[in-house]
């Protein structure tokens, strides 16, 4: 039986991120967009008390034990107001707390987990390098063991959460080994010698968020912090982009819903030819797509939610949302700006800051071309879904 309902404490849970965005955030956005002004310094300490950080995250490691569903309306929420803020998802949540709950040793969950979960320590995922985007197989960060330690050298670009993080999940190139089997991971402090960071600027959307370079210069590190074993990077790298583009494509449900609602505002109170625009039969349909566009996005996130409460490994199906989502949410807020005509233009409405934030999230965590190529290989039965420990565990309330 297919029950699309949500429990109370999904009710609760969205309604509290709701709160939480439209109250601390909502109010100053535009002006920190404006100023190209990172708002994570503000935000994650009280997200961390109010338990959003580690929504999906076991309680044993500090989180709220919440399901997928759950992490999917957190998300939607966030980015409803702005995608900065599901970026914090994505990368903490996402690609480094559950990567770390899936991949990690007991003592590794104690160390790092644990307060990532409570939110009192961040976490990010370092894999994006100057030359290496999609190609992940050319990543040129080296790995080289000297006794107890690995000594890591190289650089990673286009990192989240860059200047506020605490520690990364570092994705480097380990022995001789070519192409994706050399590839190892990592937990790597931020406070390390030899480790450095820096923001990039003038980027054209997520101008709220921390988006950066890192740089290893012979950084040291001792051995018990390699996650899984050598040279399973590759596949720990692949599983955490599987949690990450579920949350892209979660938030961008919440692009299009804040841009229905900007566009909705906007015919009711615009009047042109003696009525409201939203009476023309022209921007009515505008306003159709959208919605058609939503409700499509968010069955897709909804299906990967599931499959992901099960313990089924569901990497085409979170692709498939995460395309489509992102599409959709670009389109939303392309048309969104077309019925506000020339003010949809200016900074004065929310609705070109949720265009240029939606552009990237076509790129992002994987390009939609990517998305599309999996889909792809899947169909014609090139790619396998191989039970390699891919897939996280079940969700049970009492894990």
């Amino acid at each position: 039986m297919i029950d699309f309902s949500l429990s109370e404490e999904h009710i609760m849970l969205r309604d509290s991120v709701r709160d939480f965005a439209e109250r601390e955030v909502s109010p100053i956005i535009s002006d920190y967009d404006k100023q190209q002004k990172s708002v994570y310094k503000k935000v994650l300490p009280i997200m961390g008390k109010l338990g959003i950080l580690g929504v999906c995250i076991p309680e044993k490691w500090g989180g709220a034990g919440l399901d997928y569903i759950a992490l999917a309306l957190a998300c939607e929420e966030l980015e409803r107001v702005d995608t900065s803020l599901r970026v914090i998802m994505s990368v903490h949540t996402a690609l480094s707390c559950l990567t770390m709950y899936q991949w990690g040793t007991e003592e590794q969950k104690e160390k790092y987990l644990l307060p990532q979960g409570k939110g009192t320590k961040i976490g990010a995922y370092g894999l994006t390098e100057p030359g290496c985007g999609s190609d992940v197989a050319n990543l040129q960060t080296k790995a080289v063991r000297e006794g107890d330690e690995f000594v890591l050298k190289g650089a990673k670009q286009w990192i989240s959460l860059v200047d506020v993080a605490d520690h990364f999940l570092i994705f480097a190139r380990l022995g001789k080994e070519k192409g994706y089997k050399g590839i190892s991971a990592f937990i790597v402090e931020k406070e390390l010698p030899g480790l450095s960071t820096s923001s990039f600027h003038d980027k054209l959307g997520i101008r709220t968020g921390d988006t950066g370079e890192i740089i290893l210069q012979d950084v040291r590190i001792p051995t018990e912090n390699l996650l899984g074993k050598e040279q399973e990077g590759f596949k720990i790298a692949m599983t955490a982009l599987d949690s990450g583009r579920f949350t892209v494509a979660a938030g961008a449900c919440g692009v299009i819903r804040a841009s229905i609602e900007a566009a909705v505002k906007y015919s009711r109170e615009r009047k042109a030819f003696g009525q409201e625009i939203g009476k023309l039969q022209l921007i009515q349909e505008h306003i159709a797509y959208m919605q058609a566009g939503y409700d499509q996005s968010q069955l897709l996130v909804y299906k990967a939610a599931w499959l992901k409460n099960q313990g089924i490994r569901n990497t085409r199906e979170t692709a498939m949302a995460k395309w489509q989502a992102t599409n959709h949410a670009s389109d939303a807020a392309n048309r969104a700006i077309q019925i506000h005509g020339a003010m949809g233009y200016s900074g004065d409405f929310p609705v070109e800051r949720y265009w240029r934030n939606a552009r990237a999230n076509t790129i992002l965590e994987g390009t939609n071309e990517i998305q599309k190529l999996i889909q792809g290989s899947y169909i014609l039965g090139y790619r396998k879904s191989a039970k390699l420990r891919y897939e996280l565990p079940p969700y049970t309330p009492d894990q």
